[in-house]
């Protein structure tokens, strides 16, 4: 397993102080090892990066940290062979590309944006509200990372959330059971519904967000036409001076190191069925958004996926022989694979 960061929790250590997960904890484990603690409660962000540490610490699993993938090649022989930015290679009969949907913070091209004199952030970057005390902010997104950091800074700050159309809300609870819950027993988690419901943006909430939003702390407005300076330009034409803007515009996958094998479409995208590519023998994914089901790019579906391309690849995948060099097994465990896709947000 090859980790880019120093240890393998992925990202999750960077994300922001207030961070919790909206799928409870007996729904976000990883195979064969329960997330610790009341199943029915949302573990913070630093519940998960503890239980991260001590799955990987019970692996049996060759962990190489800081050892980020520049590219993936072919061998002579057919076998994949992925070179990391430290000059290490590994080769085996299977890849697994287990970085998801979240690699690269998008950061969308606001008119004025490049120019505006005060703070920019995207949501990657933001940690706590401390530093925004006192100060006029503007949060753009209208996801589950926007209302929350947006709730969190109107703690301090003076803060609307600026979306192109209104805030989608969905309860978290439905009739005392958790949303999870109801998508696993009704089967719309992997049915093509399921997806066509997900479609677009929402957000999970118990209803504290929905009623600070209605209170006006922090406030909605439709999206701003322009940053000029210091001020932005609401769609009603009125201005106002900000201090900072804060982006939680998602991420995008960042599969570039697979460019070379002919594994992504023009725009960069990865293709495949499942999570098996279609163009790459020996290659999958794991973490892809909408990859199996709409748990496919979160804790909770991590391990399904995993074990699903690996048994793909495993009936489809027969490597040549090995190469002195340093190698991987063909066979590697699901759990393996899913905690690398956990390590994503």
């Amino acid at each position: 397993m090859l980790e880019a960061g120093p240890e393998p929790v992925g990202s999750w250590p960077y994300y922001y102080d207030s961070l919790a997960l909206f799928s409870p904890a007996r729904f976000s484990a990883l195979p064969g090892r329960p997330f610790p603690g009341d199943g029915d409660r949302y573990p913070t962000r630093d519940e998960v990066v503890a239980y991260l540490r001590a799955y990987a610490a019970d692996l049996d699993a060759d962990i190489r940290c800081d050892q980020r993938v520049d590219r993936v090649d072919r061998a002579e022989d057919g076998r994949l062979v992925a070179r990391t930015a430290t000059g290490l290679e590994v080769e085996g009969g299977m890849v697994i590309a287990a970085t998801g949907g979240f690699r690269r913070a998008h950061r969308p091209a606001l008119q004025g944006l490049q120019r505006f004199a005060g703070t920019v952030l995207h949501s990657s970057q933001y940690r706590a509200p401390d530093a925004f005390a006192g100060r006029r902010v503007v949060v753009v997104g209208a996801g589950n990372s926007a209302v929350q950091i947006a709730a969190d800074l109107a703690s301090v700050a003076r803060v609307t959330l600026a979306t192109r159309a209104p805030l989608r809300w969905q309860p978290q609870r439905p009739l005392g059971r958790d949303l999870h819950w109801w998508l696993i027993r009704s089967g719309l988690d992997s049915a093509p519904i399921g997806r066509w419901l997900d479609r677009g943006t929402s957000i999970v909430d118990d209803g504290r967000y929905r009623a600070a939003v209605r209170s006006g702390n922090p406030d909605r407005r439709p999206m701003f036409t322009r940053l000029d300076g210091d001020d932005v330009r609401w769609s009603d034409g009125t201005r106002e001076r900000v201090d900072a803007v804060i982006l939680a515009t998602g991420y995008r996958p960042g599969l570039d190191y697979l460019r070379a094998i002919g594994a992504l479409d023009d725009d960069e995208r990865p293709l495949h069925r499942r999570g098996i590519s279609t163009t790459v023998r020996g290659l999958g994914y794991v973490g892809l958004p909408h990859q199996r089901s709409i748990a496919s790019a979160t804790l909770r579906g991590a391990g399904p996926d995993a074990e699903h391309v690996i048994a793909g690849l495993l009936s489809g995948t027969k490597p040549a022989r090995r190469r002195q060099r340093t190698s991987s097994s063909a066979r590697v465990p699901a759990r393996r694979v899913a905690l690398r896709a956990a390590c994503r947000p």
